[in-house]
């Protein structure tokens, strides 16, 4: 058995971790790519901002954007009581703003959570949801979005989608000045030192990409883990976040409104396709593996 509060301070540390090797990362790729070309520092500050603009508009107006997409409406007291309620009463216990409540009018069990921050988000549920899960069940699902908002998860996930686009900028940026001018300058100073760098650079161009898309990856599902344990905090009732969390998983109805763009929203995988079981396809994951998600809270 693992007590919850080491459970959310065990899950803390290892995201605070993954986001410094993540900074690191991008820090190291940076500057062997300047080394290599004698690149200006400057053109690392021109792809950040960059990166920073085509993120900027997703942080302020994504949520709108996502919800418009799935043809969520805004849920009322009179038609969706028990949702409105669930979530006035975990507020009151996050200690939260309560956020702006939608359905999606879709049989298929889910919910997700989106926004900048607790004085502007937003808790969407599918109709599913609502209709297949008893109270208890669906205050597990409801503290878990809540959680991500209260952890500024949403923000952090913004951030690290900055490197990751910083991270795919500067590759292609690297490869297209290496083809157009960097092999002419890297045969004019040809040394032991500088080869080893050219080579290195090469490949951190090649595979940085998909070293930075595993580290999101990795920050994803963490973030999983601690909101699920953060939801054990308000409910005091772990078991009705696993049953809920069978339930949605068990369900074959693919949500109709779902695409691989907001399919990490959602507590669960909306995406019923073919199922990989293997640990390298797990790499490819925005969510731990429900089974471990289970586990995990029958534990605490």
């Amino acid at each position: 058995m693992i007590n919850v509060y080491e459970q959310i301070d065990r899950n803390k540390r290892k995201s605070a971790l993954v986001v410094v090797l993540f900074v690191i990362f991008v820090t190291l790729v940076v500057y062997i790519f300047s080394l290599t070309l004698e690149a200006s520092l400057s053109w690392v500050g021109v792809a950040l901002i960059f990166a920073g603009l085509t993120s900027l508009g997703g942080y302020y107006w994504g949520d709108k954007v996502i919800l418009a997409i799935s043809g969520a409406r805004p849920a009322t007291r009179e038609k969706n009581f028990q949702f409105y309620t669930v979530v006035e009463n975990l507020c009151l216990a996050a200690q939260i703003p309560k956020p702006k409540l939608y359905v999606i009018e879709d049989s298929a069990p889910n919910a997700f959570a989106a926004g900048r921050d607790p004085d502007h988000a937003v808790v969407c549920a599918t109709s599913g949801l609502l209709n297949k899960l008893d109270r208890s069940e669906l205050e597990g699902v409801i503290a878990h979005e809540l959680s991500h908002i209260k952890n500024y998860d949403i923000r952090l996930m913004s951030i690290v989608t900055v490197l990751v686009g910083m991270v795919s900028l500067l590759a292609d940026w690297f490869m297209r000045s290496t083809y157009w001018g960097g092999r002419k300058r890297y045969r004019d100073k040809r040394g032991n030192l500088q080869a080893f760098l050219f080579i290195t650079a090469i490949f951190l161009a090649l595979l940085s990409p998909l070293i930075a898309r595993f580290i999101q990856l990795a920050i994803s599902r963490r973030r999983e883990f601690l909101a699920d344990a953060s939801a054990v905090m308000l409910t005091r009732y772990p078991e009705g976040l696993a049953r809920a969390l069978g339930k949605i998983s068990a369900d074959r109805e693919p949500l109709e409104v779902a695409n691989k763009a907001t399919a990490h929203l959602y507590i669960v995988n909306p995406l019923k396709g073919q199922k990989f079981v293997s640990w390298f396809a797990n790499l490819f994951n925005t969510h731990p593996p429900i089974k471990e998600r289970i586990k995990t809270l029958k534990e605490m």
